[in-house]
């Protein structure tokens, strides 16, 4: 009787739905890890025990999945699965295909709450990479607390450097409404004053213009009186 063995392949969908494929079919490529359920839990459990390694600056990725791989391979050993042992890429590239699972599925939750979503790797995953960055923040600073580190940096005074606010243009010094008015009169008084003065200058070319017409028809009249008494 042959023994089929369920064998589990994560795949892209949103709830984490998975492929059933026999043992039979696994022989068939020996060299290559498949992901069992159990193998995927441990992965899912290692990682997440070392995350905070992984969220270092400064660390060697490949150093701690190569940890990753020893771990689970370990794991598997005690469960009395020996045929093919993990390796560190292998371990790399399942955790990124099912942290984008993760981010489908979290996104799922936001929209329409946790209880629509069904990937049985969601709850633990969530539990720790959900956390928001002042919940690791705040951790990180309670830890610090008790120790010399975190003493020392309490201790310091740190002073706030303010932005320097922009230069804003002086307001114009707006004049009240009595001045405004004063000054409105003035300036029609000014254009009063100098409508009089034009209006005397023309009245002076008129009654010089005048002036000098009878000097002309004085000058004409005395001319003709002289003219018949020169022809006698």
């Amino acid at each position: 009787m042959e023994v089929i063995e369920t064998i589990v392949i994560q795949s892209s969908e949103v709830d984490g739905k998975e492929t059933v494929v026999s043992s039979v079919e696994a022989d068939k490529t020996k060299t290559e890890f498949i992901w069992t359920l159990q193998a995927t839990w441990h992965l899912v459990n290692t990682r997440l025990e070392m995350d905070q390694a992984f969220d270092q600056p400064v660390c060697k990725k490949k150093k701690l999945w190569e940890m990753v791989a020893e771990k689970v391979n370990t794991k598997l050993r005690e469960s009395d699965v020996t045929d093919v042992s993990v390796k560190a890429y292998e371990c790399d590239l399942k955790w990124r295909n099912m942290l984008a699972t993760y981010r489908k599925n979290a996104e799922r939750a936001k929209r329409l709450g946790a209880a629509s979503v069904h990937w049985e790797f969601f709850k633990a995953m969530h539990e720790v990479l959900g956390k928001s960055r002042e919940e690791i923040e705040a951790q990180r600073r309670a830890k610090l607390s008790g120790t010399r580190v975190g003493k020392a940096i309490a201790s310091k005074r740190f002073t706030p450097i303010l932005p320097t606010p922009p230069a804003t243009a002086a307001p114009c010094s707006s004049r009240p409404p009595q001045d405004i008015l004063q000054l409105y009169m003035e300036l029609q008084e000014r254009k009063m004053n100098m409508w009089a003065q034009q209006k005397a200058l023309e009245e002076r070319k008129i009654e010089a213009i005048n002036n000098l017409a009878q000097a002309i028809s004085s000058l004409a009249q005395k001319n003709s009186t002289q003219t018949p008494k020169d022809g006698h």
